[in-house]
């Protein structure tokens, strides 16, 4: 029997469909709608008004300045006006009267959150007298998505970028057009009269020149492109997890992949911290889908990156590869931190319970990022960092990780990263599943994701740590004559950094494979602006003070070069680390070996004995003699360039390193 309010069913003949007819009783009155009053209904009269109560606006909350008794806070006019005046500021051609008119939000929205009445503009540094006629750009008001959030820029992706796809796992596949990697020949230099002094030019630089004037062109051409655009992506965060020695960097580019990559790689603020962001540092301007010109002096492709450190300003043309950004803003912490006396390194770092602190130096193929990460021991970061008197700490917020051949056995918590949020550069994807093939080459075998640290489980937050105890520098020696772990020197230390050896494995035109040395001063030659010897001596002085210890470990082979040999087993590599990290090699018994002078110990615990000198190894004793001298003699030849920098009072510093080299 039906109550109050509710129906039943007729009790007379069925309808012809045979179901019988449903009869409302209860209080209804005459003229009155029925309808379904279990929920309440929503405030909204239209579809519009609907959609608009989804989304809940943030509120400010950093107090003005110089405020006196309770908190007062900015209205978000007030302070969305300052953001966008800083942004304008940021945009502004250095040959026009005002900066681009800019207004914040998505120019496809139809419901947008309270902004100014009128788009911001600022007035431009630049006299009067060389100011050019308004332009139809001027007359154009450029969109300014402001530091969306992944899921936002998630959507910015799907609907405007082709080629962006959601995988099975829930990160976000892009390409990178084009280039798939760095382009380090078109990587340039403003030299003026001071960089002319400070920084390392000539044979084995990285740092190739350009002068103002051509920046300038590079930059007007730039800012034109993105001011021309209906809207364009800022990102405005930090770098170094030390806030004592913090960069603030502003990124400007033209596709959300770009913002959604580096809002994973910087340091991402809190609102508090954004509210109160103010004027960065560093600002890039990434107009990567647009070339540069190549008539333009200095250009030799289409491709451009300039650095202009008086300016502290970034200019990407030609390549959309978000690689450039990442690196491009590492070469300029090689050069803002030591002018600090902080020491940037290219490195992993991770830290034991006990806090004791290591730091790994490797180039690809070595295991840095393998050994870095280990489940028993926090990671500070795994790929760059800063030593201060504080400490260190990482200069990222998040991982940029190679996934060709990626697997959940061999890598699992770069396997687990990979989820909503991370950025999967140039993958391969089944069209249907949307499961990612991390052993297609398709596209590049420079496959990557890029993800926040804290995705790694065991993440240290904040990214910072004491004093390093150990330096290693890991070397894979193809040629197969480097003892698996030798103590260094101080003086060896420098050598071996300054060096930055590895073998890769070549084929030659006649299907033989022979190892090919390959050195990168510091680890990491590509990025550095100073000469490698300023770094290697601020590196030396940091160990002497903090009582820190070098070690040389090979990755590589023993028994013979590759080919021959017998690559060293990751297991027992695994347990030479383990036994730096407990300080138990400190108190081996040590013998020194020829040419190089390495000190290696006798035995340890978990690795057979018999292996650790290489010599004994090899059951051709003239043909590891022979090969010995080969790989020595390559050292000697990479070093002649350093050999004629002075380091130290009376060059007797640079005397000391060059003795830790190989003797023969």
């Amino acid at each position: 029997m039906a109550g109050n309010g509710d129906f039943s069913f007729s009790q007379g003949n069925p309808l012809a469909n045979g179901l019988r007819k449903i009869q409302t009783s209860g209080n209804k009155k005459p003229n009155e709608i029925c309808h379904d009053d279990s929920t309440t209904p929503v405030k909204a009269q239209t579809l519009d008004e609907l959609h608009s109560l989804q989304k809940k606006k943030s509120a400010p909350s950093t107090p003005l300045q110089g405020s006196q008794g309770a908190f007062q806070q900015l209205s978000e006019e007030e302070r969305q006006k300052q953001q966008l005046q800083s942004i304008s500021a940021s945009l502004a051609s250095l040959t026009r009267e005002t900066g681009p008119k800019v207004v914040r939000g998505d120019p496809s929205k139809k419901v947008e959150a309270p902004k100014p009445k009128t788009p911001v503009e600022i007035p431009s540094a630049v006299p009067s007298a060389t100011v050019a006629t308004v332009s139809d750009s001027a007359l154009k008001s450029t969109h300014v998505l402001y530091n969306l959030s992944p899921a936002e820029l998630y959507e910015q992706a799907i609907k405007y970028e082709h080629g962006s796809f959601i995988t099975s796992t829930g990160a976000l596949a892009t390409l990178s057009g084009a280039k798939t990697g760095r382009s380090p020949r078109d990587k340039r230099v403003v030299k003026d009269e001071t960089t002319e002094k400070e920084l390392w030019w000539g044979k084995g630089s990285p740092n190739i020149e350009m002068d103002e004037h051509t920046f300038l062109v590079n930059r007007e051409r730039a800012v034109d492109y993105l001011n021309s655009l209906d809207k364009v992506y800022v990102n405005d965060q930090f770098l170094n997890w030390d806030p004592q020695h913090r960069i603030k960097v502003r990124i400007v580019s033209a596709r959300a992949y770009h913002s959604l990559f580096m809002h994973n790689m910087c340091i991402r603020p809190t609102p508090e911290e954004l509210e109160n962001f103010g004027t960065p540092d560093f600002t890039i301007y990434n107009a990567g889908q647009f070339p540069c010109n190549r008539y333009t002096h200095y250009m030799t492709s289409s491709t451009s990156i300039d650095l202009n450190l008086r300016r502290r300003e970034m200019v990407i043309l030609g390549t959309q590869y978000a690689g450039e950004m990442k690196k491009g803003l590492f070469s300029v912490m090689h050069y803002l931190m030591p002018k600090k006396q902080i020491l940037s390194l290219h490195s992993g770092c991770n830290m034991g319970k006990d806090g004791d602190v290591a730091l790994f130096f490797g180039l690809s193929g070595t295991g840095k990022t393998t050994l870095s990460t280990d489940h028993n021991r926090y990671l500070i970061g795994d790929d760059e960092h800063c030593w201060s008197e504080n400490g260190v700490s990482n200069i990222e917020g998040g991982c940029y990780a190679k996934c060709i051949d990626l697997s959940r056995e061999k890598e699992p918590d770069i396997w687990n990263a990979i989820k909503f949020g991370t950025v999967l550069e140039n993958v391969v994807f089944d069209e249907h599943t949307r499961e990612v093939d991390y052993t297609e080459k398709s596209v590049t075998e420079n496959t990557r994701a890029s993800y926040p640290i804290e995705y790694i489980p065991n993440a240290k937050l904040p990214c910072v740590g004491s004093h390093p105890k150990n330096v290693i520098l890991l070397a894979c020696d193809a040629f197969g004559v480097l003892p698996p772990v030798s103590k260094l020197t101080l003086a060896q230390t420098m050598y071996h950094f300054i060096s930055g050896y590895t073998a890769l494995v070549a084929g030659t035109e006649d299907g033989i494979k022979e190892p090919q040395a390959t050195f990168s001063a510091c680890f990491g030659a590509a990025f550095i602006m100073l000469h490698p010897t300023q770094y290697a001596a601020m590196l030396a002085d940091k160990m002497q003070k903090h009582g820190t210890t070098g070690w040389l470990v090979n990755t590589g082979w023993c028994g013979g070069r590759y080919g021959v040999g017998q690559r060293i087993k990751l297991p027992y590599t695994r347990r030479i680390i383990d036994n730096i990290h407990a300080g138990s090699l400190l108190n081996a018994k040590y013998t020194k070996t020829n040419v190089f002078g390495l000190e290696i110990p006798d035995a340890m615990d978990g690795v057979p004995s018999e292996i650790l000198n290489p010599e004994n190894t090899w059951p051709d004793k003239e043909a590891y003699r022979d090969t010995l001298l080969k790989l020595a003699g390559l050292f000697k030849n990479n070093f002649e360039k350093f050999a004629s920098y002075k380091i130290g009072k009376d060059n007797n510093q640079t005397e000391e390193i060059l003795a830790a080299g190989p003797q023969f």
